[in-house]
């Protein structure tokens, strides 16, 4: 545990080497023990650090022993810059586009500026790079929420300081929302929606509350705690996406040849297995705890896709498809004609 505490708390060994070049920049012939004690490390950490800056960056770094400290050998005008390689560069770019995802909560400008101020440090070449790979890739995200701002930033602000939060919401379809009192847990976008789990306080369980039905946030006095081995991807663990259910299904889904290239070589699911078939055919089987979402993500894929097991979700396919087939049957078109 006191190793983990030191990495979390111990300050980057970046700012460690510009501290020490700046130190012997003013010749004060800083030496191991002097830097150790100042940023809580080990000696040995700071002459790893003296190596980098020797080895790596071709400092003209040297010890002297009468001053029991280091100093240049000779002049240098600036610290050098990191070198960044095309594997940098590229997750640099993509951290930039990944930005879209963001677009209209509190994070999207402090993210546009950490670019930015990251950017001001690279060198010609490697904007050159960047610029080049700037129109070789994008992110689209598929129909992205308007996200209220002011209800975001009370939500992050209630998550920050584990206090209870208190709203309407509306389930979905239903005319009027209703009043809920929460402990918010965690906040996270998921398929470019937005969602709030929470532990419902007067139904003595989590909930899942997406943040265009949720109204008129507030903040209570009361003060909660997340207990410890809540995680919320061993919440989700047998989710298809966000929405938790109570049973155990094993569902099967054979994929045609047309289908199968989609399918293949994506992670739908922590559980998922895929099965070749003949004619380049798939089965894809899955452990859920709900049915719902992957009803919906079934028909999606139209007649390309068919479900194998569980019987529950065959029922509510075929049930769908009666409603669409009397929205949609030939008689009204029959009646046009005529």
């Amino acid at each position: 545990m006191a190793q983990i505490k030191l990495q979390a708390f111990s300050r980057p060994p970046w700012e460690r080497m510009m501290r020490l070049h700046a130190l012997i920049q003013d010749k004060s012939f800083p030496n191991c023990s002097k830097l150790a004690r100042e940023y809580e490390v080990t000696v040995r950490t700071v002459m790893r650090d003296v190596d980098f800056m020797r080895d790596r960056l071709r400092l003209p770094i040297a010890f002297d022993h009468q001053r029991n400290g280091y100093y240049y050998t000779r002049p240098v005008e600036q610290f050098p810059q990191l070198p960044f390689t095309e594997a940098d560069v590229f997750a640099i770019l993509v951290a930039h586009k990944a930005i879209a995802q963001y677009r209209g909560t509190p994070y999207e400008q402090p993210l546009a500026l950490a670019f930015q101020k990251l950017s001001r440090q690279l060198d010609s070449s490697t904007k050159y790079s960047l610029g080049n790979l700037e129109a070789a890739l994008s992110f689209r995200p598929f129909a992205p929420e308007d996200t209220d701002l002011e209800t975001f930033e009370i939500l992050t602000r209630a998550l920050k300081e584990r206090r209870a939060l208190k709203f309407r919401y509306r389930n979905l379809g239903a005319e009027q929302g209703q009043g809920r009192l929460v402990h918010p847990y965690h906040l996270a976008c998921v398929d470019n929606h937005w969602y709030l789990f929470a532990f419902d306080v007067k139904r003595g369980a989590m909930r899942t509350f997406a943040l265009p039905r949720l109204q008129s946030p507030q903040i209570t006095p009361e003060r909660f705690t997340i207990p410890r081995q809540f995680d919320l991807n061993e919440y989700l663990k047998g989710s298809f996406n966000v929405f938790r259910g109570t049973e155990d299904y094993e569902v099967a889904i054979e994929f045609d040849a047309w289908a199968a290239d989609l399918i293949r070589g994506r992670r739908w699911h922590a559980s998922q297995q895929l099965i070749e078939l003949p004619g380049r055919r798939v089965r894809l089987t899955l452990h859920l705890d709900g049915i719902e979402e992957a009803e919906r993500w079934t028909l999606s894929w139209g007649k390309h896709a068919t479900v194998i097991r569980p019987p529950a979700l065959i029922e509510r396919l075929r049930e769908t498809a009666k409603a669409l087939l009397a929205r949609y049957g030939l008689a009204p078109f029959r009646n046009l004609v005529a």
